[in-house]
């Protein structure tokens, strides 16, 4: 049974190399169909790939092969909470090191565009501290940041 509420992500091509990308770098993630167009549309033809049923973390998606008219943007992000340095570094390595690029703050882009924060817990409890000025220092620490170092941020809390 389909989920009720699935995430489209549009594709222009590639939605089943990212897919399967995503299945193999995430916990909890699989590619469950890949359906063919019946007939011919404006980015393809009868038989091509036109949609591909996955998940990403439990999260149910949908990746359209639409074509080039659009593309990602950060105004969308998967955010992954992780336990720890090495899997923050597992995870934003598998991203970057498969064509992807750094941004700022725990933020990468794949090779297709999609926008992920790779985010430790310890970061989101750190900026969400009762005590204010601790949490502003763990803040203005991530804010120097590429990828986040969480020995960095655990540092910058104690002042």
């Amino acid at each position: 049974m389909r989920s009720k509420n699935t995430i489209c992500l549009w594709f222009d091509g590639t939605a089943v190399d990212a897919a399967q990308f995503y299945a193999q770098t995430f916990p909890n993630s699989t590619v469950e169909a890949i359906h063919r167009a019946p007939g011919d549309y404006p980015s393809g033809k009868q038989g091509d790939v036109l949609t591909v049923e996955f998940t990403v973390m439990g999260i149910p998606c949908l990746g359209l092969n639409g074509g080039p008219a659009f593309t990602h943007t950060e105004a969308f992000s998967f955010q992954v909470m992780t336990d720890d340095q090495a899997e923050t570094d597992r995870l934003w390595h598998a991203i970057i090191d498969n064509g992807g690029q750094a941004s700022a703050c725990g933020w990468c882009k794949d090779k297709w565009g999609l926008s992920w924060q790779i985010t430790p817990r310890v970061l989101m409890d750190a900026i969400a501290d009762p005590d204010r000025a601790a949490a502003k220092r763990a803040f203005e620490a991530m804010m120097q940041m590429v990828k986040i170092d969480i020995a960095a941020i655990a540092a910058a809390l104690r002042g």
